[in-house]
């Protein structure tokens, strides 16, 4: 464990494909309906009448999937673009962060698919260390933390080291990397080889490191300081209702949001 955390907590556009509401795929396939009574009559329209309904359910179950609660084997496969940038709108300002899928494969992965799914959308900075790290990823929401507390992805390499500004996820031993990320405030390389495992940078803050730096540090979680700072479990059951009653200075992400693209290296 990282001698900063506690025991047992991490510390530390589909194109293409034209969409659907359920209302509009009832309205089409009603007038199809219709068009048949109009040409056919007796138990022909009956078993079309039926085959359409049945058709209607599937869609509109289709429809109201959700994947982060209930993500499906497509979700939990979802492969990132190569590079790309997701913009965090904060409580403190906007910061930037530049993934590259070549530094951590899985972990940019679920990286993408949470910020497109927008399960970041209303989280809090729960635990800010100065000269440290920040760190967040625990969701605001409890049935969605039911869902993806003990979804993890394997371990990978450490291929760039943990410098100021490199975000990594937080994790309490091999192979729990899953939800919660950490931005480096100070250049960190002993957490390259801490524990054995190390603790892989899957991007970098690109712009506003000065939100970042000016997140607030009042709820501070170093080891020896527990009473302080949030407790993970009670997020993790209890949600943003708990943090708002007992830590209501946090910061907070209003909104997170992939903006741009890249196959191959972002461009400089």
């Amino acid at each position: 464990m990282l001698a900063e955390w506690g025991e047992g907590e991490s510390w530390l556009a589909l194109g293409g494909v034209e969409r659907f509401e359920s209302a509009d795929v009832e309205a089409i396939q009603r007038e199809h309906i219709q068009n048949d009574v109009n040409r056919w009559c007796g138990d022909a329209v009956i078993r079309r009448a039926v085959a359409i309904a049945t058709a209607i359910g599937v869609v509109a179950g289709c429809a109201s999937h959700s994947p982060l609660l209930a993500p499906n084997i497509k979700d939990l496969a979802w492969v990132a673009p190569d590079s790309f940038e997701t913009v965090f709108e904060t409580s403190r300002g906007d910061f930037t962060i530049t993934a590259h899928r070549a530094w951590s494969p899985l972990g940019v992965d679920r990286f993408h698919f949470l910020v497109r799914q927008g399960y970041y959308d209303a989280a809090r900075f729960f635990r800010v260390v100065p000269g440290f790290v920040v760190q967040w990823g625990i969701a605001g929401n409890p049935e969605v933390n039911a869902v993806w507390d003990d979804r993890s992805v394997p371990d990978e390499p450490v291929k760039q080291s943990n410098l100021r500004g490199r975000v990594a996820y937080a994790r309490g031993g091999p192979n729990t990397r899953g939800v919660q990320l950490y931005i480096n405030l100070a250049d960190n390389p002993r957490l390259d080889t801490l524990n054995t495992f190390g603790f892989p940078p899957i991007g970098e803050v690109r712009a506003g490191m000065v939100a970042v730096d000016s997140m607030y540090p009042g709820y501070s979680c170093r080891r020896g300081a527990q009473g302080t700072c949030p407790s993970q479990d009670s997020i993790t059951t209890l949600g943003n209702g708990y943090l708002r009653r007992v830590f209501p200075q946090l910061d907070s992400i209003r909104r997170a949001r992939v903006v741009r693209e890249w196959k191959g290296h972002r461009p400089e």
